[in-house]
């Protein structure tokens, strides 16, 4: 399952150059897969074999290196390609993270392994089967000297991709653990069956696991209470935020593509070529705004959530509950930003801007579907809260 581990030595710089030309080719493609619902299979493994999920992991453990400023600006670049791959890969970007801000993380040393042979992982604690979100009903039961799980995952992101996959599973006195299995093991299977208006190609569906075997050294106690910052989510929501930010910029490019390329002036215009109408300048100059503040805010958060895991006891709390609340804030900025984007590239042209063969409905789609993940409304009241009473987050994991 594990790619052959060569001693190399990565770096943010190396990761970037040798990632380019593999998004330019995903970007090129984009439009194609939305309208042949066909997958990124080639240039997905040729990143995973650039090692991009070792930006951030410091060189002393085998990383690249970088901050996490760097990674998301790595993950936007991905989004602007693809929304649907960035996406994707955001179980393996998260199972990087916690390799790189917890020391003291269950497997650290097994699953550092597998990332810098160039794995890829999926992982979802949702299932539907009733109850609230987050209810968990896939059960783990001892075995001999292991686990047998067995239960129905949805929202399995990236699990066409992936060599591991990583979910939650409740044993018979109650207690929550983690377990991770090869996706090719016996009892796992993966359903390409996520059925959303956007984020079609993100192999978000179903994992079922039927009498799953599970060694003890693949499953972890799942208990946050002992940590300084219980806010473990911030970064996967900044990940979201990042690749709104991302459905932006890609609006962005198609807008300029389409002005120029394609685009032409209403009769009464005063500008003989649509990229000199006054209208059409304005409209992707404001696309061009809104793109521009989804990516500032992504990156700013990221600075402030970077130094949060040098920090102890109740720095650690103060600081982990306001970089969760900035994270929350940009989620709020960059979901509207690219909505906003997404809709405002229908303005640069007439009615050619909705033939079907662009598929630039694609941005506002996928950009609805991911704003979708957690509520803003909620993300804008907790922040509301923290400013007016100093009320912490909650530590759900949806901040």
């Amino acid at each position: 399952m594990t790619a052959e581990l060569i001693d190399v030595a990565y770096s943010v710089e190396g990761i970037r150059d040798g990632a380019e030309p593999i998004l330019r080719r995903l970007a090129a493609g984009a439009r194609d897969r939305e309208l042949t619902r066909s997958y990124a299979f080639r240039e997905v493994a040729e990143l995973a074999e650039q090692r991009i999920t070792l930006t951030g992991i410091a060189k002393a453990d085998g990383g690249a290196g970088g901050t996490l400023r760097d990674v998301a600006d790595l993950i936007i670049a991905i989004a602007r390609a693809d929304s649907n791959v960035a996406q994707a890969l955001r179980s393996s970007f998260l199972t990087a993270n916690q390799v790189a801000s917890r020391p003291d993380l269950v497997h650290r040393a097994v699953t550092l392994r597998r990332l810098r042979a160039g794995d890829l992982f999926a992982g979802t604690n949702n299932e539907r089967t009733g109850g609230a979100n987050g209810t968990i009903n896939t059960t783990l039961r001892r075995d001999g000297d292991g686990y047998l799980v067995d239960g129905e995952k949805y929202y399995s992101t990236g699990g066409l991709y992936a060599n591991w996959f990583t979910g939650s599973a409740r044993d018979e006195n109650g207690a929550i653990y983690t377990v991770t299995v090869p996706v090719d093991r016996d009892g796992v299977r993966r359903l390409d069956d996520f059925d959303a208006v956007g984020q079609r190609l993100t192999a978000s569906g179903t994992t079922r696991l039927t009498g799953v075997r599970v060694a003890a050294d693949e499953v972890a106690l799942r208990d946050n209470s002992t940590l300084d910052s219980p806010w473990l989510g911030s970064f996967a929501q900044l990940y979201l935020a990042a690749v709104q930010a991302g459905i932006a910029a890609a609006a962005l490019d198609d807008a300029v593509w389409f002005g120029r390329e394609r685009a032409r002036p209403i009769k009464h215009s005063s500008a003989a070529a649509s990229v000199d109408d006054p209208y059409v300048r304005h409209v992707v100059g404001e696309i061009g705004a809104k793109a521009h503040a989804a990516r500032a805010v992504v990156l700013l958060a990221a600075e402030q959530l970077h130094g949060v895991p040098g920090l102890e006891g109740k720095a650690a709390r103060a600081a982990g509950a306001d970089a969760a609340v900035s994270v929350a804030q940009t989620g709020v900025i960059a979901a509207e930003s690219a909505l906003r984007a997404a809709e405002l590239i229908f303005d640069v042209g007439g009615g050619s801007a909705t033939n079907r063969d662009l598929a630039f409905d694609r941005h506002w789609r996928n950009a609805r579907t991911v704003a979708n993940h957690n509520p803003r409304d909620w993300k804008a009241a907790v922040a509301g809260a923290y400013h007016l009473t100093g009320q912490e987050p909650p530590a759900t994991g949806l901040f």
